[in-house]
């Protein structure tokens, strides 16, 4: 059982060879008494279906029209309904179209791929072949129907890849060996392959030997024989050991190329002779004790030939006789198959040897499967249906599957053992050459008179059970005719005896007859009494039915009247589930509006922050700006009136007594000059200080604005939550109202039906009494019945008037508790709404005040803007005319003074002291005031801008509560 043994080691099956094809290895009488009691779990699992049997599986498979057919356009006759597994075959008989329709359990059409037949059909059989099932699988069907290309498929590629159009016996192989090697199982295989051609069997696996002949293809005929167990056995079939797929593959291409095959006028590539090939598995499995077993499992994969029409297949001489021989045994087939369904006594087993070889599978211990192939083409028509026809026949053939007994490893060794011993005893007898040879004539005819001989057994056997079963129905008839007589003659004796019982009270009767037509003559006057009171309670009991159909009509007036309430309850549910959804609506939308609003002012308020942010920081670089422009003003002069100084002093130490009334001038003029910037220099100071001073209290104003409009933003948030919170109050009074509502509906229904259902009763058995009691007082209960009925209905009706009112002051108490609830929500939402409006009109007071005050300091800032640059441009005149008079002064000065290169650089240093002072442009600051003040300006276009933004955002929550305070009521 090692799966790891040595590829393709041959044996010789001696005797003991193959069942249905050939005889499944099983223990012998040794081995069965080691087996386990726990196998009988494994066998009684299939007790059901030995009893009662499983019907052959039969699949039918339509081929595609050959390129032949699709040339000269041949009609389709056959159609495929796969999803309801029908086949329907048109067929014209005296110029009338009649359809066919024919079952089956799975249907396969032209279109079908070679993989959907498999996994759809075959693979659960090779599930069972491992679980320890015998299982065949075999092509039946007219030549030329794709048999052979369903069971082997296309040829194989040479690169070792698994072809799509492989058929059955590669994927089951596949299969086998996939599942194997994923349960990590310890298995042996063996495989036969056997060709049946002119009733002669071949084995295809056989060794190759010199051919006598060129015909002969290396075939050697082997012999069928009984196994004494109802089986059949083939002798010295060739068994291979295989361990994986590939080699099976390659024993497949070598016993297929040994088949005969030859072109006909169907087919290019006629198989010519029956092929089987069989798997044998043995699997080793351990049992909860430890102890290994051994399962068999046992595949059969049959490629019939075809049948064929001789006339049409264009078949002469040797393939004529070739075709007869296969017609001849698909012909013993189809006897098997017809008496298998009619349940004969004699089943023509014997008649071919194709039949013997499938014996088990057809009535036996096998699950069989039939894969029926036909042609759509009106040519194979008549072929076609008669395939049909069996394959139908064949579905109610019934086989009782057995699983095979499982073995210990131990008996299975043994079994080799003495196998082994055998062989060699034949290997040392033939070596020896002291064994019994008789010629191959005197063989033959010994088996033939053997099989002759069985046969005469076999028939007599047959009749002496018939005539068995004869005698015991004979033996049935007489013992039934015996106790026949002894009943007779008992009922015999019983009737004598009661005829003479009869005579005596014939006697007796005749007197009572007398005595009676005297007594119906006294009743006669009696009856006629009686016919005339019953007449009166006759029409007495017309009233009373006319009473108890008025009571009738009112009770179903009543029935009416409360399913008109009832259908008004419904409608006060729908309604308020209705105001419900829309309830729910409403506010889902008002709770996105207020956090959209949120969202937004969050946003604005930020924009504010970051405006107001860049506001401060470009005011606090311009002051930094003009303080610094000061300062340089400051140091440029300085540096001026220092070089002048200097000048003074050098010309004064050069010429006294030529420059002193210069030196005056000079002086005169830089007292002027300092005198002049220390007044400009306080101007800017106080300007600078005063534009600080602005800035700070607008930051301020700002800060307090920003801070009034948060406050105000706040309270609003704080106002939507409130809101929100009322709102959720009052959706979850509304819930709990409705509920009520619902259970009170619900429990006055429920009250109503009981009610309802308990006046039924009660009128029903008060009917059923009265009736009753009618019949025997009818005088005495009609009045009491007329008023007991009264008394019922209107004892059911008060109480229904009952219920109904309690029920309607129910229904009304909560409707005032939801009215309350709607009308103390209507007061809340009303003093929130004024309340919302004055925090709008604070906030929007505030907001006029806030941008009126920042007009007032924009404006101030514009004023004391101008009011600087007019005291720039006044300082800069000034500066103008003082520089005029001075260079007036120097000059007639300097034309009074003897050294001109003195004059020169003092007009020199003049010069480039105010010319430095010239080409400065206005102050920038100005300019920068300007730009700060038109940012605020925007600052407030934004702030209004909000505002606007939450009077639109509050109008629309107003808007929204208001619809949903219409909705309420």
């Amino acid at each position: 059982m090692d799966s790891s043994s040595s590829s393709q080691q041959r044996r010789r099956g001696g005797g003991g060879g193959m069942v249905s094809p050939s005889h499944t290895p099983r223990s012998t009488d040794k081995s069965a008494r080691d087996l386990r009691s726990g196998d009988f779990n494994s066998n009684s699992s299939s007790k059901h279906d030995k009893e009662k049997g499983v019907n052959v599986q039969v699949i039918v498979r339509c081929r595609p029209l050959n390129e032949d057919e699709l040339r000269v356009h041949t009609p389709v006759v056959i159609s495929c309904n796969e999803g309801r597994r029908e086949v329907s075959a048109l067929q014209n008989i005296a110029n009338k179209q009649i359809d066919r329709t024919f079952l089956f359990d799975k249907v396969f059409g032209p279109a079908s791929k070679q993989k959907d037949l498999y996994d759809l059909a075959v693979s659960p059989i090779v599930y069972e072949v491992l679980e320890g099932y015998n299982c065949t699988i075999f092509a039946y069907g007219q030549t030329g129907t794709g048999k052979t290309y369903t069971m082997e498929g296309g040829a194989r590629k040479k690169n070792g890849e698994f072809p799509s159009d492989a058929g059955v016996i590669p994927r089951a192989v596949k299969q086998i060996f996939e599942i194997l090697e994923a349960q990590n199982a310890e298995y042996n295989m063996k495989v036969t392959f056997l060709e049946l051609y002119n009733e002669e069997i071949t084995d295809l696996l056989a060794p190759e030997e010199t051919p006598k002949f060129v015909d002969d293809k290396s075939k050697k005929p082997v012999a069928l024989m009984e196994d004494g167990k109802g089986g059949v056995l083939v002798r010295g079939l060739e068994e291979e050991i295989v361990c994986t797929a590939n080699e099976i593959y390659k024993i497949l291409d070598k016993g297929s190329a040994k088949r005969r095959t030859a072109e006909t006028l169907l087919n290019k590539q006629s198989s010519r002779s029956h092929s089987i090939f069989s798997i044998t598995i043995h699997i080793k499995e351990c049992t909860p004790e430890g102890e290994e077993m051994i399962k068999c499992g046992k595949l059969n994969l049959v490629d019939l030939a075809g049948s064929e029409n001789i006339s049409r297949s264009g078949a002469r001489e040797g393939r004529a006789r070739e075709a007869g021989e296969i017609n001849k045994s698909l012909l013993t087939l189809g006897r098997v198959i017809n008496t298998l369904v009619e349940r004969s006594g004699h089943i023509p087993y014997r008649d071919s040897k194709l039949t013997r070889l499938l014996r088990d599978s057809l009535g036996g211990k096998t699950k069989t499967c039939i894969i029926a192939t036909i042609s759509p083409s009106i040519q194979s028509l008549e072929e076609t249906l008669s395939t049909l026809d069996y394959a139908h026949r064949a579905k109610n053939i019934k086989n009782k599957p057995e699983i095979n007994q499982k073995m210990m490893k131990s008996a299975v060794i043994k079994d080799l053992y003495s196998e082994i011993d055998r062989l060699k005893q034949e290997v040392y007898a033939a070596r020896e050459k002291n064994g019994i040879y008789i010629p191959r004539d005197r063989y033959l005819q010994d088996e033939a008179e053997k099989k002759e001989m069985a046969e005469k057994i076999e028939h007599m056997e047959l009749d002496s059970e018939s005539k068995d079963k004869q005698f015991l129905e004979i033996q049935e008839l007489y013992n039934s005719q015996l106790h026949l007589t002894v009943d007779l003659s008992e009922k015999l004796d019983k009737t004598e005896k009661k005829l003479e019982e009869t005579e005596n009270s014939l006697l007796d009767l005749e007197e009572k007859h007398r005595q009676a037509n005297i007594t119906i003559k006294e009743k006669e006057f009696f009856i006629s009494n009686l016919l005339k009171s019953e007449k009166g309670l006759v029409e007495r009991a017309f009233e009373l039915r006319s009473e108890l159909e008025n009571a009738a009509s009112d009770v179903s007036s009543l029935f009416a009247k409360i399913e008109r309430k009832d259908k008004i309850e419904d409608g006060n549910r729908v309604l308020t589930r209705k105001f419900q959804s829309q309830l729910t609506q409403q506010l889902e939308i008002l709770h996105k509006t207020v956090a959209a609003s949120m969202t937004q002012q969050e946003k604005q308020l930020e924009d504010m922050e970051e405006d107001m942010q860049s506001f401060v920081s470009i005011k606090a670089e311009a002051t930094e700006e003009l303080r610094g422009r000061v300062g340089k003003l400051k140091t440029m002069y300085g540096a001026g009136i220092k070089a002048l100084d200097d000048m003074a002093n050098e010309l004064e130490e050069n010429s006294r007594s030529t420059f002193g009334s210069l030196n005056s001038e000079v002086s005169k003029h830089s007292h002027a000059v300092e005198g002049f910037f220390q007044r400009i220099a306080s101007e800017a100071d106080a300007l600078i200080n005063d534009l600080q001073s602005n800035l700070q209290m607008q930051q301020e104003k700002l800060g307090a604005y920003a801070q009034q409009q948060h406050e105000a933003h706040s309270r609003a948030v704080e106002t939507a939550r409130s809101v929100s919170k009322v709102i959720v109050t009052f959706v979850e009074t509304l819930d709990m109202h409705a509920s009520n509502l619902t259970q009170i509906v619900e429990e006055a229904q429920m009250v109503n039906d009981h009610k309802l259902s308990e006046l039924e009763k009660k009128f029903e058995g008060c009917a059923a009494d009265e009736e009753r009691q009618l019949l025997e007082r009818v005088a005495e209960l009609l009045a009491s019945s007329n008023v007991r009925k009264k008394k019922l209905v209107q004892m059911a009706v008060h109480e229904l008037r009952e219920s109904a009112n309690s029920r309607t002051n129910k229904l009304q108490q909560e409707m005032s508790t939801m009215q309350d609830s709607t009308s103390s929500i209507k007061a809340e939402w009303t003093v929130h709404m004024e309340k919302t409006e004055s925090n709008h009109f604070e906030d929007t007071s505030a907001v006029e005040s806030g941008r009126k005050v920042l007009e007032e300091v924009l404006h101030n800032c514009l004023n004391k803007a101008k009011m600087g640059a007019q005291q720039w441009r006044n300082a800069q005149e000034s500066l103008l005319n003082l520089e005029k008079s001075n260079v007036a002064s120097v000059d007639s000065i300097v034309r009074c003074a003897t050294s001109h290169g003195y004059s020169s650089s003092f007009l020199f240093q003049i010069g480039s002291l105010f010319f430095t002072f010239h080409i400065g442009e206005e102050p920038k600051p100005t300019k920068t005031f300007v730009d700060s003040f038109l940012l605020l300006y925007q600052l407030q276009l934004k702030m209004l801008t909000l505002r606007t933004i939450i009077s639109s955002h509050l109008l629309k929550v107003s808007i929204l509560f208001r619809k949903c305070i219409d909705i309420c009521p």
